[in-house]
């Protein structure tokens, strides 16, 4: 057993779609969450510049005493692909192999969508990752820039129109291919889910990125029997 906290970062506060989950998979646990916000967004920025942005977030992390870290940000997770950075002293996730996992698991008909931020999609880790589980499935992928930026600045609503015009300029090449799952490969996106869903339809599967990493971490803590024993409820601390 463990009782330290469970960190979690990512560029600003789409995050939190991973937070949410975490709370309700183990109650009991801290959490210790990092936005970004002065530098979001993540998604347009080189490789190397998100490479140096995720090693400064993963040490602020480590600065409170955590047991794990999850980088819930899909841009930061594209760029390390399934791979991990934290010196390897404790755990470490991503949102990408837990939503390709997802993914690949869920889809009927073998076509799976993926939408991102410009650096996630031109990356093709979510194409790989997916390939490298089931290599008969088709990935169509599209990148969706404005998502994040609507996200921050409170364009939520299903019925918001500008937000329903942005989803189905984004989603049209997408929808025409035929999937039957996609992927939100931003964990800033399910907080435009509603938006998303209605436009693609009732028979897709959506699968959040920031959700199924929060259930992989909860099963590699529980199989490194590292979750806490405390029987109170666990308290979120924020950083911005």
């Amino acid at each position: 057993m463990n009782n330290s906290a469970i960190g979690v970062f990512d560029s600003g506060l789409g995050g939190l779609t991973c937070v949410k989950e975490l709370n309700k998979l183990i109650p009991n646990e801290n959490i210790i969450y990092f936005g970004d916000n002065a530098r979001v967004p993540y998604g347009a920025r080189g490789r190397e510049t998100i490479l140096e942005y995720a090693k400064q977030d993963i040490a602020f992390i480590k600065k409170h005493n955590v047991k794990m870290i999850i980088a819930a940000c899909g841009t930061v997770s594209s760029v390390l692909g399934c791979g991990k950075t934290s010196d390897g002293d404790i755990p470490f996730s991503g949102v990408l192999l837990p939503a390709a996992q997802a993914a690949c698991g869920i889809t009927k008909n073998g076509k799976i969508g993926v939408i991102g931020t410009d650096t996630t999609i031109k990356s093709g880790a979510y194409g790989k990752a997916i390939r490298g589980i089931r290599p008969d499935i088709s990935v169509i992928g599209n990148s969706c820039p404005l998502f994040v930026p609507l996200v921050e600045n409170g364009f939520t609503d299903r019925d918001n129109p500008v937000t329903k015009l942005v989803v189905e300029q984004y989603l049209a090449p997408i929808k025409r291919e035929g999937v039957d799952t996609l992927i939100l490969g931003c964990t800033h996106y399910p907080i435009i889910r509603d938006a998303i869903s209605d436009y693609m339809g009732e028979n897709v599967s959506i699968i959040s990125s920031g959700e199924e990493a929060a259930k992989y971490a909860f099963k590699m803590l529980m199989s490194k029997e590292m979750l806490s024993e405390r029987n109170e409820k666990g308290t979120n601390t924020y950083y911005t």
